[in-house]
């Protein structure tokens, strides 16, 4: 009789601390878009709860920065509190969680040092059967690669940066190819297995993640991934959500969960969220459960041959969902009508709409072309002159003609 499957939640990628696009909240004494950050992981812990998780997986990268503040250590460790609660949980480090140098500590590894009850900070290349309420699992840990601990285990002293680079990744591939052998032999024939790595996968779609990115990345190939011995491979380090082996009935789900929060207008059509997990041997089923992330819009209107282009710009907000989104607009003017564009309107419009954050309000002016003149100046009459400034202003045929002959009695009256 098959057992029921284990019911795993797989997150990254949280970056407490990032702050683009917001404000002080007063009552959380952080900015608000932290608040945001803070929210979208109340939602999973709920769904989480809600849903008798047996294992919680995070497979890296809590803070923005390597020396977080209090506060922000705070708000996490509340979180991992509510989880650990729940379920076994795993914290693997991801490349923002290392120190500077090899003597500091990482900032999840308080929770090792704690031996804080139903959490295991996987820092080292390692496997563990975990026990939970469904069954055991058998979970590998690949954190961040450390390239001055892979270069001294690859021995590659003397030898071109194109060599080292070759040495590093296969060194990399046996680390990975060793966790595979270990949780096949731990686990023996009906037990499931899970990889958790924190590393950038060849053909991955970045997201945002290389804007604010630590470290050079070693790229892991997807085939040592792909082992039929993991029955599935929880990724973080990438911010945009993909399966890596989808379409692919051979081998197992190969997953970023992606981050829970948008970082920045890059990630502006990104869906958010984490995954949820039934895992079984050689019968693993996931999703992929989206989240109420910030939504961000991106604006432009072509105002350049409209007589009101506040209206334009006015009309066009109004078909649009404001709400509580972070705003950037691009408005496209002429020399002619630019003066004509009130900003003072427009930003009240996009208040009263509810925005939660004006990003930015660009104009784009289109400066007229001014032709150059097909002959020197010199020895032209003062009409022939205005014709030619007429025409590089792109003044229609029969208006020049107008302007030339109320010119032409303005200078016969002045020589007169």
């Amino acid at each position: 009789m098959m057992s029921e499957p284990i019911r795993v939640l797989h997150f990254a990628d949280v970056h407490i601390g990032i702050a683009n696009y917001g404000k002080t909240d007063v009552n959380a004494g952080v900015s608000s878009r932290v608040v945001d950050f803070l929210q979208r992981m109340d939602e999973m812990v709920a769904y989480a709860a809600e849903n008798e998780v047996d294992l919680i997986v995070f497979a890296g990268d809590a803070f923005k920065t390597r020396s977080p503040n209090q506060t922000f250590q705070r708000e996490f460790a509340q979180r991992i509190r509510a989880l650990s609660a729940l379920a076994p949980t795993v914290l693997l480090v991801g490349n923002h969680d290392l120190p500077s140098s090899a003597a500091k500590a990482s900032t999840i590894e308080i929770y090792s040092t704690l031996d804080v009850p139903n959490v295991w900070v996987a820092q080292d290349y390692a496997v563990k059967r975990i026990a939970t309420r469904r069954g055991d699992v058998v979970v590998g840990a690949a954190p961040y690669p450390i390239r001055a601990r892979l270069i001294s285990e690859a021995g590659t002293r003397g030898i071109t940066l194109n060599e080292q680079e070759a040495a590093l990744l296969q060194r990399l591939h046996q680390e990975l190819a060793r966790l595979s052998q270990e949780a096949d032999d731990l686990a023996g024939a009906d037990v499931p297995r899970l990889l958790t790595g924190h590393f950038s996968v060849g053909g991955a779609l970045w997201g945002s993640e290389r804007s604010i990115m630590l470290g050079r990345d070693v790229m892991v190939n997807i085939g040592v991934l792909a082992d039929p011995r993991w029955d599935y491979v929880a990724l973080g380090h990438v911010h945009k959500h993909q399966n890596m082996t989808a379409g692919r009935s051979d081998v197992p789900p190969v997953v970023y969960s992606g981050s829970l929060e948008r970082i920045d207008f890059g990630e502006e059509h990104d869906t958010k969220g984490f995954c949820w997990v039934q895992l079984a041997r050689g019968r693993t089923q996931w999703q992929f459960v989206r989240v109420d992330a910030r939504p961000m819009l991106t604006l432009k209107v072509d105002c350049r041959s409209a007589t009101d282009p506040t209206q334009a710009v006015l009309d066009m907000l109004r078909h649009h969902k404001l709400a509580e989104a972070i705003v950037r607009l691009t408005i496209g003017l002429v020399q002619e009508n630019e003066t004509m564009l009130k900003d003072a309107a427009i930003a009240d419009a996009l208040k009263n709409g509810g925005v939660f954050h004006i990003a930015s309000v660009s104009k784009e002016v289109e400066r007229s072309r001014r032709s150059r003149l097909d002959v020197s100046p010199d020895g032209l009459g003062t009409l022939e002159l205005l014709d030619r400034y007429f025409k590089s202003r792109d003044i229609t045929d029969e208006r020049r003609q107008t302007l030339l002959d109320y010119a032409k009695g303005i200078i016969t009256d002045e020589v007169g």
